[in-house]
């Protein structure tokens, strides 16, 4: 992938999606081909189809995806398997019919089973059930990563694989109900902090232990590896199915984020558990083996990271408060 070369980043106003744009600029690649939703429905096949041959993209990402956290993976499985499948096959078709070079497909970690020995490797894939809490969405990634590979043997096409831990940072969904912890938990600690409320409630036990991943680490992983030399990036092909982990190799728990969060947020009140919610996964930990040997680290810790995150948070409340405020 050359500075030159016109690239389609599916997804350019998501947290992924934005961060990979920020990321490509800053690596001197400024022929980006973005469009919104408005502009090109990627579960419509036809539009899809249009668009790639009349833009002819050299590369792809393919960040466009519903996300959301537990409850909303739990609340609207059909939207989540059905909104992802259609996105996933209309991009991946349209990129092979109009001769894309490269293309990368983001998933996450809940496409690994429940119970998957931790870290977990890229060869636990299928290897047992999954957490039953985003099995819907689990199963759309799982069917991306099908279908790249799929491609890739029967029509010899380059399109890899990542598998990123949980996420976060500027950009992301801070509704209460449907975001991640992490958004979800900025949220409710500085709301909480303003009204001068005595107590949080966090979700869960507080036991379970997940691994987070800045999205601007993220995006440079995505970018360091789609601009490794063909040599480097063709061995990763190899793997079956091609499937990269990218995250840091470290993790907390639930209730050791919680307490971050007051800290960086600044509340002094109590933190209480609903043990009555789900927890979800008990561990998500991802080995990053293959990663470090393509020659990338995680650069941005927690704690900074989360800082950086909630300043993003105030100024976007400031402007414009969140939709389901009030």
């Amino acid at each position: 992938m050359n500075p030159a070369d016109l690239i389609f980043v599916a997804g350019h106003r998501g947290l992924v999606g934005s961060a990979l744009v920020r990321q490509l600029h800053a690596r001197g690649f400024s022929n980006l081909l973005l469009r919104t939703h408005a502009q090109l429905d990627l579960a419509d096949p036809a539009a899809t189809s249009t668009f790639f041959e009349r833009e002819a993209p050299d590369h792809v990402f393919l960040a466009a995806a519903k996300v959301g956290g537990i409850h909303a993976n739990n609340t609207y499985p059909a939207d989540f398997i059905h909104d992802n499948l259609a996105i996933q096959t209309s991009v991946i078709r349209a990129a092979h019919a109009h001769g894309v070079k490269r293309l990368l497909f983001l998933g996450s970690s809940c496409i690994y089973p429940r119970d998957a020995p931790q870290p977990m490797a890229e060869t636990s894939l299928l290897t047992g059930p999954l957490e039953p809490t985003n099995r819907a969405y689990a199963v759309a990634k799982i069917a991306g990563i099908e279908m790249c590979w799929s491609y890739n043997r029967q029509h010899g096409t380059k399109y890899l694989c990542v598998m990123p831990t949980n996420l976060y940072g500027p950009g992301d969904n801070y509704h209460l109900q449907d975001s991640h912890v992490i958004p979800a938990l900025l949220r409710k600690f500085h709301e909480a902090r303003q009204g001068g409320e005595p107590q949080v409630v966090v979700w869960g036990s507080g036991a379970p232990r997940r691994e987070f991943l800045h999205c601007d680490d993220m995006a440079s992983a995505g970018v360091h590896l789609m601009t490794l030399p063909d040599g480097a990036y063709d061995r990763l092909l190899e793997a079956e199915p091609p499937l990269v982990n990218i995250g840091t190799g470290d993790d907390v728990t639930i209730r050791e984020l919680a307490h971050l969060v007051s800290e960086v947020v600044g509340y002094a009140g109590d933190i209480h558990f609903d043990l009555s919610k789900p927890d979800g996964a008990p561990r998500k930990l991802l080995d990053v083996g293959t990663l470090h040997a393509c020659g990338w680290h995680a650069s941005i810790g927690l704690r900074e990271g989360l800082a950086a995150t909630y300043a993003d948070f105030r100024r976007e409340a400031a402007e414009k408060p969140p939709a389901d405020a009030g």
